[in-house]
């Protein structure tokens, strides 16, 4: 879900941490990380907006968010590498992957795996009792069950699609509980088709590599349609930022920016990219978490500074 290139064979001397450490991804971050991060991200400053929260308690949120998001990602990592050991052997983008390389064995991962989910139940606690409950439920319902759906339809991205975005609604119900639900759900969706959109381009890079070891994903099922249906799946990312932001009735700087820059973005890559580049779809991906979720965020970032600005003026 979050690797870039083929990892380099680890040596019988490199270091059992460094192991760890490739294990949970750490060594692409923010790679993968930073698309769990930005639905959080976009809930805290949102709802920040909705109870005119301090600048200053934003930033805490936000580094909060981070560090969770960081953790929950490296724990799906550490499992989807722990289901797919077989099959990443016959990728040749993955099969130097701890587990599948054997320079971990599926009992250390195990052991790590554990560990990673009890620091992540700690973490969740402090976004109070609400934001833990919906936090738990991404956790231990969503997340562990997506490796396995490779198994059986041809759209684990849709399964993939909740477990990302999760983040918006813990963030969400931590701040303002369950309050202004049709534009969480609106959001919700949007990142739903987010997902499913960076994805499908970053599967592309193993289209030819699945239907040998018999893996499906939406990559291998839009074939040469790919590009007008992640258009299609762009466009609606789109229409879930309208709608959100007409129900929390956003300022300019949220049309403009979030779902101006949304657009513009997403033109971009749909208009540039080769499918059938691996490297241009690695780049795509990696532009989806360090730029189309940044800009995303700016706007409802700038929206909530004006917003809160002016209320304490007129107060």
């Amino acid at each position: 879900m979050s690797d870039n290139k083929p990892t380099p064979p680890i040596s019988a001397s490199a270091s059992a941490l460094w192991n760890y450490f490739v294990l949970a991804r750490l060594h692409k971050f923010p790679l993968g990380a930073s698309l769990m991060f930005w639905p959080g991200a976009w809930g805290i400053v949102l709802s920040a907006r909705m109870v005119k929260m301090a600048p200053q308690e934003v930033v805490v949120q936000t580094l909060l968010c981070l560090v969770g998001e960081t953790l929950v990602h490296n724990a799906a990592c550490i499992w989807n590498d722990m289901c797919d050991r077989e099959y990443d052997r016959q990728v040749e983008r993955t099969k130097t992957r701890p587990l599948a390389s054997g320079a971990i064995s599926m009992a250390g991962a195990g052991t790590f795996l554990l560990a990673h989910v009890i620091v992540c139940c700690l973490f969740l606690t402090l976004a109070g009792l609400e934001g833990l409950k919906v936090g738990l439920v991404g956790l231990f319902v969503f997340n562990p069950i997506y490796p396995l759906t490779k198994r059986w339809t041809h759209w684990p991205q849709a399964w993939l699609g909740p477990v990302m975005t999760w983040g918006l609604a813990v963030a969400w119900v931590s701040i303002q509980g369950y309050t202004n639900l049709d534009a969480l759900a609106a959001l919700f969706f949007g990142g739903i088709c987010w997902t499913i959109y960076y994805d499908t381009i970053y599967g592309c890079q193993d289209r030819r590599d699945d239907v040998k070891a018999g893996v499906k994903s939406t990559a291998v099922l839009f074939g040469a349609w790919v590009r007008p249906i992640l258009t299609f799946f762009a466009s609606l990312v789109v229409f879930s930022l309208v709608a959100a932001g007409r129900v929390m009735d956003s300022g300019p700087s949220y049309f403009a920016i979030t779902v101006g820059g949304g657009v513009a973005c997403f033109a971009w890559q749909m208009a540039t990219l080769d499918f059938d580049d691996d490297k241009q779809c690695l780049k795509a991906f990696k532009a989806n978490g360090n730029l189309v979720g940044f800009v995303l965020w700016a706007g409802m970032f700038v929206d909530y500074l004006q917003y809160v600005g002016v209320h304490r003026v007129v107060l």
